[in-house]
């Protein structure tokens, strides 16, 4: 259970509102009920002192209390100020609380007392009778409310759960929610899926004329390699075909992230040798780094791809960071090491974004290596993460499946 959830910080509102409200109930009736036990042995007091002022004047007898040293000496100045009949509640004693009465008489004073104690001991009872009563309805209160907060609390994890899907990239997923019109969860939810709604349609239409682009390009660009393969042997020639071969790439790079955004790449595994797939991919690329093994490890995968990313990642280190190029092979997790200024802050959070490298010490580039390599990671079913070293340098780590 999650104390700081919003269903318990519900239930913990109502048990407060509910002492609350329990607190002010008991404290009127407490003092209501003392009030009357006030007023009743007042009402006790002055009968029986009348009673045995009555008496005294009929029979000269009375059990009164005369003695000024008995009689409480708040209620002897009241009296003796007033000159009337007054009562006096003695709590001097708490065990055994009396209600005095007393009036001027013959130069005098009488005075009698009543025990007040049943009455104390009934204003106890009640006390306790609403201590009781209410922790009762707070078990029972409490737990409803819980309940009842259950189900906001289920349709807001819902919501946040569609969220984090749709940040992941599943932007497919969808609420569809189901409350009553001007609930704030549905207009939460709405909103959710709206933005979802039109987040994925701009990245179609992305993805849309990125392919187009290419498509469109890879007709012209035939030619071009075509017609620069003709060129005379000479300088500005091989600057003509060097140019075309970058526009080449770039074009093979956008139809692969194209067809990488589309969902249209489908892995073909079998196992292989890890370390000679990794050995071989970097001498494909002509570049220098530095490979160390731990053990023999046989991984199931689809090796084309596999050596796709492991090019990208070493083209990356040696394009936008500095050597030596370390590449580590531990298990089934291969790590990627430059000794350059790392990676810049935009890439750490967000990942890799495509035309867009944002650090000019990190090099030149269209920013697509590093795309291609998620995609293709996220193809076979492997983890790329990106992180700097902290004596500098960037290092990007693919776990594999």
């Amino acid at each position: 259970m999650n104390w700081r959830s919003l269903r318990w910080q519900i239930a913990v509102l109502v048990a407060l509102a509910a002492c609350a409200v329990t607190l002010a109930v008991g404290l009127l009736v407490h003092r209501s009920t003392y009030q009357r036990s006030i007023s009743d042995g007042e009402g006790r007091a002055l009968t029986a002192l009348w009673t045995e002022v009555d008496r005294y004047r009929l029979t000269g007898e009375t059990t009164a209390e005369q003695d000024p040293g008995v009689i409480p000496h708040q209620l002897l100045a009241q009296v003796r100020l007033t000159g009337q009949a007054s009562t006096y509640y003695d709590k001097r004693r708490p065990e055994i609380p009396w209600m005095w009465a007393a009036q001027p008489l013959n130069d005098g004073v009488f005075a009698v007392q009543v025990d007040m104690g049943s009455e104390v001991r009934s204003l106890s009872a009640l006390d306790r009778s609403i201590v009781k009563a209410s922790l009762a309805v707070l078990a029972v209160i409490v737990p409803l409310a819980a309940l009842a907060a259950e189900l906001p609390n289920r349709r807001l994890r819902r919501v946040a759960g569609t969220a984090r899907r749709i940040a992941a990239g599943d932007l497919d997923a969808r609420i569809l929610p189901r409350g009553r019109p001007g609930d704030e969860i549905t207009e939460i939810s709405v909103a959710v899926d709206s933005m979802a709604g039109a987040l994925q349609q701009r990245l179609v239409s992305e993805q849309r004329f990125t392919a187009d682009v290419a498509h469109e390009l890879r007709t012209p660009l035939t030619g071009l390699v075509t017609a620069a393969e003709l060129l005379p042997e000479g300088e500005a020639s091989d600057l003509v075909r060097d140019r075309v071969r970058v526009l080449r790439t770039l074009v093979e790079n956008l139809l692969e992230i194209s067809r990488l955004d589309a969902g249209a790449e489908r892995a073909e595994t079998a196992a292989v040798p890890l370390d000679q797939v990794v050995e071989d991919s970097v001498r494909r690329t002509g570049l220098q780094a530095d490979l160390t093994v731990t053990g023999a490890p046989v991984v199931r995968t689809d090796p084309r791809r596999l050596d796709r990313i492991i090019a990208n990642l070493v083209v990356n280190a040696h394009r936008h960071g500095r050597p030596p190029v370390e590449i580590t092979v531990t298990g089934t997790t291969i790590a990627v090491r430059d000794h350059g200024p790392g990676f810049p802050e935009f890439l750490l959070t967000n990942g890799p974004q495509r035309f867009r490298t944002n650090a000019a010490e990190r090099g030149h580039g269209h920013g697509l290596g590093l795309t291609i390599a998620t995609g293709q990671a996220r193809v076979i079913g492997a983890d790329l993460t990106f992180r700097n070293a902290p004596d500098g340098g960037a290092i990007a780590t693919l776990r594999l499946s």
